[in-house]
């Protein structure tokens, strides 16, 4: 069993920065790929980003490329999001999410998810 706790929401204004972060444990975390998903309130919830265990690989969504930069630390299994520019659009839970491969986690379809933190982005 892999399990994840995200830390490092809050409130923060427009154009400001935030960096989550996801912490996992468990025997094989380092060897997962990983990434972010977000609900904002009344919406599905959306893929964000995801990295290769290696961090070789790494996938964004359109409306997070040029402002959000995630990155890993094996030695910590710890992954980090740099979120930068930030908009009111960006208000929303922000999910970790592990699996054996980065296409598993954009499908949403990911083996293990934290609990999340929330982000507020006030005009």
């Amino acid at each position: 069993q892999v399990q994840l706790v995200e830390s490092g929401g809050g409130l923060v204004q427009a154009g400001g920065s935030l960096r989550l972060s996801c912490a996992a444990s468990g025997r094989t975390a380092s060897s997962l790929a990983m990434g972010w998903f977000r609900q904002a309130p009344g919406k599905p919830r959306e893929f964000v980003v995801a990295i290769s265990w290696s961090g070789g690989r790494t996938d964004y969504a359109d409306s997070v490329k040029g402002r959000f930069t995630i990155s890993r630390d094996n030695a910590k299994n710890t992954v980090y999001l740099q979120m930068t520019s930030l908009k009111l659009e960006d208000t929303a839970v922000y999910y970790c999410a592990a699996a054996l491969s980065p296409p598993t986690i954009i499908s949403g379809t990911a083996d293990y998810w934290g609990q999340g933190t929330r982000v507020t982005v006030s005009s």
